[in-house]
């Protein structure tokens, strides 16, 4: 077995099958308001960690502003996007409970 650590940029993303894991990780770090995915969902569920700022998620029929120390955790197959909102600096990690991205594009 070999134990490794990845280097990765502050935007840089890691599909676990990469390093052996079971998750995948996107780092989201943006100071520009209004960015963000627009609507989308996945097979498996996904786990947003905010670190700071704060972004307007719509998650199926529910829309909350999520901000810094916040979580969220959006199930498997629920529609889900975010905007960023002008507050400064926004930056977050999303853990994809896969070892790969797999995303369907609704809008």
């Amino acid at each position: 077995m070999t134990i490794r650590a990845i280097d990765l940029a502050f935007d840089e993303n890691l599909e676990g099958y990469v390093s052996g894991s079971e998750i995948s990780i996107i780092q989201e770090y943006t100071d520009k308001a209004g960015t963000g995915p627009r609507l989308h969902r996945h097979p498996y569920s996904e786990t947003f960690i905010v670190r700071r700022g704060a972004a307007l998620f719509t998650a199926g029929d529910v829309q909350l502003v999520v901000a810094g120390g916040q979580v969220l955790v959006v199930p498997a197959l629920v529609a889900h996007k975010f905007e960023v909102l002008d507050r400064g600096l926004f930056e977050s990690v999303h853990i994809h409970a896969n070892d790969r991205f797999v995303t369907e594009w609704l809008e």
